[in-house]
């Protein structure tokens, strides 16, 4: 049977990141999932820096810009979570910044946000950004009960 250190990995790509308590962030990860009524499968996520993540996003969305995540779902089936979840570490400490919050609290959010869009949420329009930063607040406040 897996564990859940098995189902959730991170990793780090040419950055020195590590979470400060990863069984945690699991729990929280899977709880939201659980939330939503949906299967863990398989989670990955790589902490990386701006260029790595910018070249990525040029390699695989064509998009010639920085962002804080990129999400690629791995999923064949509904109602299924399998995904690798690649976050720019440069970016969250500089949103965090100019947001005024905590840098580990700006990482929750954007880990978060790659799983809601595992989860089937897009911010694609106003009225679907404004769903999915509600998902947001509404996991990050229940992080401390995990």
């Amino acid at each position: 049977m897996a564990t859940l250190k098995s189902l959730i990995q991170f990793f780090a790509e040419d950055v020195d990141h590590e979470l400060p308590n990863p069984t945690k962030a699991r729990r929280w990860l899977k709880f939201v999932i659980d939330q939503e009524e949906h299967e863990l499968n398989s989670l990955n996520y790589i902490f990386c820096s701006d260029e790595y993540l910018l070249n990525m996003n040029r390699e695989h969305l064509n998009h010639d810009y920085y962002t804080d995540i990129i999400t690629f779902d791995t999923s064949d089936e509904e109602k299924q979570v399998e995904g690798e979840i690649y976050i720019s570490i440069d970016r969250v400490n500089e949103n965090a910044a100019t947001a005024n919050v905590k840098e580990d609290e700006e990482l929750r959010r954007v880990m978060v946000h790659g799983v809601l869009h595992l989860l089937g949420y897009d911010d694609d329009t106003d009225s679907n950004k404004e769903k999915i930063r509600d998902k947001e607040d509404y996991y990050l406040k229940n992080y401390k009960y995990q």
